[in-house]
């Protein structure tokens, strides 16, 4: 990846949040499932990124998170070393806050090629903060680097997650919330994956963990979050497949080894 592919995404990203922002208060919402939401500026930001991504860059392919675009070809899932590089796009991450106008959301922008996420790029309209990654370089925020915070005990986390739409208090994502709340300092619930895993990348959170996001909340920030510093994995302690991303990031090794023994500890239990 280079910065002509990084120049473009940033243009894409800017032009999705355009859509987002001129919409924020007109907005038409549905539900694609119950409680999963939709609005007219969901598909309008889309629209205008994958304009600007394929004008620039036709023989990639395209996945992103709304029209039905969001099953990537097999090659490409697969890492096949001929499949063509793959821009990864959710238009709006957070929709839920952006529906009730709170802020928190953002447009996310990643590039995957050769089996990996190469570039990723996240865009906060509210706060006009961009952060920014290449695979082998830093990691940013507004051009300026970022990295992970120095904690390294869990007593001392600020800890955020992410909950399906829809969950049940006797789902194991809610038991393993209240095992993370009590031994955490605290624990965050901020509504967008991607932004989530920017502040991990920037020292603002200390750990994150999801089972229930797709691909297109965590393409982006999977790079941004890794040239920042920080321990990424399966939320069960093995290699992170992208295209399923059930995960936990932490600031650190030791940080991450805590969460990821606290996360399974009734998996681990006879």
């Amino acid at each position: 990846m280079n910065e002509q592919h990084l120049e473009v995404a940033i243009q894409a990203a800017k032009a999705g949040a355009e859509e987002l922002m001129s919409r924020r208060v007109n907005r038409v919402v549905r539900e694609k499932a119950d409680k999963d939401l939709v609005t007219d500026a969901d598909l309008a930001s889309q629209y205008a990124i994958r304009k600007i991504l394929l004008d620039a860059f036709d023989a990639y392919a395209f996945v992103g998170e709304e029209e039905g675009e969001n099953d990537p070809p097999t090659a490409v899932r697969r890492g096949d070393p001929d499949a063509p590089p793959c821009w990864v796009v959710d238009p709006l991450d957070g929709t839920v806050n952006y529906v009730h106008r709170l802020q928190s959301f953002a447009v996310s922008i990643a590039l995957h090629a050769a089996g990996k996420m190469r570039l990723g790029v996240i865009y906060d309209p509210v706060c006009d903060e961009l952060f920014t990654a290449i695979d082998g370089g830093e990691a940013q925020c507004n051009g300026q680097p970022i990295q992970t915070s120095d904690c390294s005990k869990l007593h001392d986390a600020l800890v955020t997650c992410s909950f399906p739409a829809g969950v049940q208090g006797t789902d194991p994502e809610v038991e393993r919330f209240i095992r993370v709340l009590e031994k955490s300092q605290s624990v965050r619930r901020l509504g967008s994956c991607a932004l989530n895993m920017c502040y991990v990348a920037a020292g603002r959170l200390d750990a994150y963990w999801a089972t229930s996001v797709s691909a297109w909340d965590s393409a982006a920030g999977i790079v941004i979050a890794r040239q920042a510093g920080a321990q990424l994995t399966s939320d069960q302690g093995s290699t992170l497949d992208p295209w399923k991303p059930k995960f936990c990031v932490s600031a650190n090794a030791t940080l991450h080894e805590e969460m990821v023994d606290l996360l399974n500890y009734n998996s681990t239990e006879t």
